[in-house]
């Protein structure tokens, strides 16, 4: 992985190229991320490109970053948020032959993961993710733009999935004719939450919308959560965003690329981990309506995820990259038996999300 124009990207940020050392950073798919290191100074930075197949306004996401950041700067000071660092021309962002480029700060003694090994991270993470919904309670949503239209949108999605099925040949759609069935009998997911969707009581938040474990920081030596990264998909959505995708993400040993659908279980001490990692600091924010959609958020984004494979599917593989033909109708099934473990272990969940929001009650 090589920066094209390096010496040009740098000097927009004050680096000259014999002054500095630069190395490939992380296991991100989407940005490409290098660390750069100052051979006089010991402070290190992050750069990234931003990746205009799947972010296609990148200036949304400066925008969007630096109206929270300011916010969070004038309200929480103290508060760790990795906003970018302007260009010496003042710019949030870098533009160089047309790829877009943003600076940060390398946070120190820290460490992220791909994968979970410990309910304790688990926990840690979703109060991160919760502690920035928190801060932001009060922040006017309404101010942030989409950075992906429809992101989180299941009636967009459940649209390019039927859409998608029309389109499908009918080798297509025999081969996947068991999950198209599922996808359709799991339609009562987006209607519920339709019923809900306009609430006074359900309202729109500035969300991460990504919150899988790598896009936390823990720190090295104590393991305890620092701060959340990636907030190229900062913008205005539900809590269910937030708090669904680490359910759908945290709950199973497997991720969604394990063909092998017996391995697809989830761990009730994980799930107890988010919830009360979550409401340590939302439990006061969320409304009565939010806290009856507490496990119903992991039901919706697992569902969104499994439609969104199976239309890639049925529209021939062109959207999630694949390592074989099948791959995306496996994730399908990966997603639809994670689907089916929340209904099945129900009641149990249900008992522990009252269990949290008791403990939580007591707390205060």
């Amino acid at each position: 992985m090589e920066i094209e124009n390096r010496e040009a990207v740098l000097n927009e940020y004050g680096f000259k190229l014999d002054e500095v050392i630069i190395k490939p950073f992380g296991t991100g798919h989407i940005n490409s991320t290098f660390l750069v290191t100052p051979k006089n100074a010991s402070a290190q930075f992050i750069l990234q490109s931003i990746n205009i197949n799947v972010f296609r306004k990148p200036e949304i996401i400066a925008q969007n970053v630096k109206l929270v950041a300011d916010f969070l700067a004038e309200h929480y000071p103290e508060y760790l948020f990795v906003k970018a660092i302007p260009t010496i021309k003042g710019e949030e962002m870098a533009v160089v032959e047309g790829v877009y480029w943003r600076l940060t700060s390398f946070i120190n003694n820290s460490i992220s993961f791909d994968t979970l090994s410990d309910p304790n991270q688990a926990y840690e993470a979703a109060l991160q993710f919760g502690r920035l919904n928190k801060l932001l309670s009060n922040f006017d949503a309404s101010q942030l733009k989409e950075t992906i239209p429809g992101f989180h949108d299941l009636g967009l999605r459940y649209k390019q999935f039927t859409d998608a099925l029309e389109a499908a040949s009918e080798v297509v759609k025999q081969k996947a004719s068991k999950e198209i069935s599922t996808a359709l009998h799991y339609r009562f997911i987006l209607e519920y939450f339709n019923s809900f969707k306009n609430s006074r009581e359900f309202p729109d938040r500035a969300m991460h919308h990504d919150t899988k474990i790598s896009n936390m920081l823990f720190d090295k030596d104590t393991m305890k959560g620092i701060c959340v990264i990636d907030l190229d998909t900062l913008m205005a959505g539900k809590f269910i965003s937030d708090l669904g995708d680490m359910m759908r993400t945290y709950l199973c040993a497997f991720s969604e690329n394990e063909p092998d659908i017996s391995k697809i279980t989830i761990r009730l001490e994980y799930f107890e981990a988010i919830v009360n990692g979550y409401l340590h600091e939302m439990g006061s924010i969320l409304s009565p309506v939010e806290k009856e959609l507490i496990l119903f958020s992991g039901k919706y984004l697992i569902y969104m995820q499994a439609i969104r494979f199976l239309s890639d599917y049925l529209n021939g593989n062109i959207y999630y990259p694949i390592a074989y033909p099948e791959q995306n109708l496996d994730r399908t099934k990966n997603q639809f038996k994670l689907l089916s473990e929340l209904f099945d272990n129900e009641k149990i969940l249900v008992d522990i999300v009252n269990k949290c929001l008791k403990e939580h009650k007591a707390r205060r």
